[in-house]
């Protein structure tokens, strides 16, 4: 689990410098005066590219939340800004959101996963459309409009609401304050203007994360549109972003939703079980494995989350024998886990949809 700032670098260099390529590419496909049907199919491949290499850089941003990538705390911190940035989303409040997810991995009592799931007992009392309602916002092409809000609108909304959620609360407390005590209020609500509980960020870490986020993030599409034009540059980020959070989504649910995987409530749950038996690894080709930062490796991320992402084909092999009873996902397997959308609490298992509709209310 040695981390090797050499290496880091190399591969945002590695990520980033690519990246800062194909954006030139597109602005001169754009600009060319090539026919339509060539026009067509280099942007086809720059896209599919730039879609890989974001998935790769949200990978990237995703160690340096665990404090994996670099030794240093700053590095790991300033270089998970930077990629938030890129990705559009702030990697703060993220990381710590992710972290909770590694703290409660397989305890289903405690975190029902990206997608919320419901128990059975939840589902089976639900009205037929809102069972519908239910299948339809988890089904695997809601990953594409769930992926363009993921990424474009909820950090946004996120601070829109926070604040007005903010704005409304102190006025509310200056209001009735006024109303009780008087003009000796006033004192009192000074004192009190930082102390809020927001709905919207936990820490005030996490607000400042999120306000330098989005100033950079629309200041980089204000740039980004003037330079390519607003038709162009809104096309190509918004095909760009929608796919590269839906790779992930999608790599995120099926590496802890799949038959047989482990899920327990409270009191019989164990952390080293639900690494082992709860979280699956892909089988897919190395190519591919790059752009998603051996993130496949799966079982051992959640064993030692502190392993970074350079080291973790070495760790899994290493530890061969402890891993043996993994679950392996190849990429033919994925959609049948998308079918995996409930928590049988009294089975400790999830099921299918099928499957709760033949078991007796």
């Amino acid at each position: 689990m040695q981390r090797s700032d050499p290496l880091a670098c190399w591969q945002l260099f590695s990520t980033l410098v690519p990246i800062a390529g194909l954006w030139l590419m597109v602005s001169l496909i754009g600009h060319a005066s090539s026919p339509v049907g060539l026009k067509a199919v280099q942007f086809f491949i720059v896209l599919v590219l730039l879609v890989l290499l974001s998935s790769r850089c949200f990978a990237l941003m995703h160690d340096c939340g665990h404090g994996s990538l670099f030794h240093s705390r700053w590095l790991n911190r300033s270089a998970g800004f930077f990629l938030g940035v890129l990705n559009a989303i702030p990697q703060h409040p993220w990381s710590r959101g992710h972290a909770y997810h590694h703290k409660h991995n397989g305890n289903w009592q405690r975190y029902r996963g990206p997608s919320a799931l419901l128990t059975l007992a939840q589902y089976q009392s639900l009205s037929k459309i809102n069972k519908f309602i239910y299948f339809i916002s988890r089904h695997p092409l809601m990953l594409f409009p769930g992926g363009f809000f993921y990424l474009i609108i909820k950090p946004r909304l996120a601070l829109i609401l926070g604040l007005i959620e903010y704005c409304w609360s102190k006025c509310r407390q200056f209001v009735l304050g006024l109303r009780d005590d008087g003009w000796k209020s006033i004192n009192i609500f000074r004192s009190q203007l930082l102390n809020h509980q927001s709905s919207y960020w936990y820490t005030s870490g996490e607000l400042a994360d999120l306000l330098a986020n989005n100033l950079l993030v629309l200041a980089s599409w204000f740039l980004m549109s003037r330079w390519l034009g607003v038709g162009l540059f809104w096309i190509c980020y918004s095909l760009v972003m929608t796919a590269s959070a839906a790779i992930f989504i999608c790599i995120f649910f099926v590496q802890h939703n799949f038959e047989g995987s482990y899920a327990h409530g409270n009191n019989d749950w164990s952390y080293f079980t639900a690494a082992l038996e709860g979280s699956s690894n892909l089988d897919i080709p190395l190519w591919l494995n790059w752009f998603f930062a051996d993130i496949s490796f799966h079982s051992i991320h959640h064993l030692c989350e502190r392993i970074p992402n350079y080291r973790l084909k070495a760790c899994h092999a290493h530890n061969k024998a402890l891993l043996h009873g993994a679950k392996k996902l190849r990429i033919k397997d994925i959609p049948d886990c998308f079918a995996y959308i409930l928590w049988d609490s009294d089975s400790n298992k999830l099921v299918t949809l099928q499957e709760a509709n033949l078991q007796p209310v």
